[in-house]
């Protein structure tokens, strides 16, 4: 790789993206960082107000739908790579609006390869130092049972429209590599959690609700098993795939940190309590069990060795450190969380999280 880049990161200001904006500005002066994001709901550009004056830093707002604006971008700043994180990523959303996220994440998708495409075909055939980084998701490879996990070679069994439509978006990626010879990479990685994170999610969605003693809605029975990944970690993944990984190549990410989610819960309610000062198993008390969502996956675990040997990454964190910093920044940051939170959300999470009747 050059040691002069300009690389677009799309959805730079969302919750993974503005990680990875921020480490590449930070750790690669020399970088120039094109950071294009429709700011949509979960986009925020208040998360990137540490560096939005870094001289190597530029923030386009254009939807990956708008071909004209991605030619218009394309042509202004001659990327060497971009980095593909734009996507409509919220399961229970794709399940009440599935066509959003077959425009975004596989019209999105393919409107990218076509103008990474036809500018670095036109201006350097040999596509010397030219990447296309896709960021997916381990929910393309379906469910597992027990035991068992998923590697590069598990097959794709998708079963929500999000996961169907990241499924659709990474054989588009690598039918681009094999049919024209766009250099790819793609990872595919377990479920992150950290700062900055849309309270829609999981985890901040209970420390959100545990701060102000609301219900704390656990789907049907409480025992869905998923591998947690400190989103900081995955910005470090992103990073060595980036510079490291092999032309054509996936790779797994993961944590290597399975929780069912109630165990997750009251491990979340037990150190917000300590750090609130509240008593012990207060919060707790405020777990609600819910109706379950349709075609919810038992049980999703990654086998992160290949990127581990390969390419010398692992998580830098337990999942206990990881958790209490991330409790630590939203009670440190009560501003974006109550910005973020606003009336439309408020709608939207009624509806999705009734109690079980």
């Amino acid at each position: 790789m050059n040691n002069e880049q300009t690389i677009i990161i799309t959805g730079g200001a969302g919750f993974i993206g503005s990680h990875v904006v921020r480490l590449f500005v930070k750790k690669y002066p020399n970088y120039k960082i094109i950071n294009l994001d429709a700011l949509t709901y979960a986009g925020n550009l208040e998360n990137l107000k540490d560096i939005e004056g870094a001289t190597n830093y530029v923030f386009e707002k254009v939807n990956i739908l708008d071909v004209a604006e991605l030619d218009r971008v394309f042509e202004t700043y001659h990327p060497d790579g971009v980095i593909h994180l734009a996507a409509e990523s919220h399961v229970d959303r794709s399940i009440v609006s599935p066509l959003d996220f077959v425009y975004t994440n596989v019209v999105g998708t393919v409107n990218l390869l076509n103008a990474a495409k036809k500018h670095w075909f036109d201006t350097d055939p040999t596509l010397n130092a030219k990447r296309f980084y896709h960021v997916s998701t381990d929910e393309v490879y379906g469910a597992l049972g027990d035991t068992g996990f998923f590697t590069e070679e598990t097959a794709y069994d998708p079963h929500s429209p999000y996961s169907a439509s990241k499924a659709s978006s990474d054989h588009f990626v690598r039918a681009y590599h094999d049919t024209y010879g766009l250099p790819v990479v793609l990872t595919n990685c377990s479920n992150n959690y950290g700062p900055n994170h849309f309270p829609e999610k999981l985890i901040p969605l209970m420390i959100n609700n545990v701060i102000h003693k609301k219900p704390l809605p656990v789907y049907g029975d409480g025992l869905y098993t998923r591998d947690w990944l400190f989103v900081k970690d995955h910005a470090t993944a992103i990073d060595a795939v980036y510079h490291k990984g092999a032309n054509g190549e996936t790779y797994n990410i993961g944590g290597f940190n399975e929780w069912k989610n109630i165990d997750l819960v009251k491990l979340l309610c037990k150190l917000a309590d300590e750090k609130l000062g509240r008593e012990d198993g207060e919060s707790e008390q405020l777990i609600t069990y819910v109706k379950d969502r349709p075609g919810h996956d038992r049980r999703y675990a990654i086998d992160a060795t290949k990127i581990n040997k390969e390419l010398g990454w692992k998580p830098s964190v337990t999942f206990e450190e990881g958790l209490s910093q991330t409790i630590d920044w939203y009670l440190q940051n009560t501003d974006w969380l109550n910005h973020v939170t606003s009336g439309a959300y408020q709608n939207y999470y009624a509806e999705q999280y009734a109690e079980k009747s």
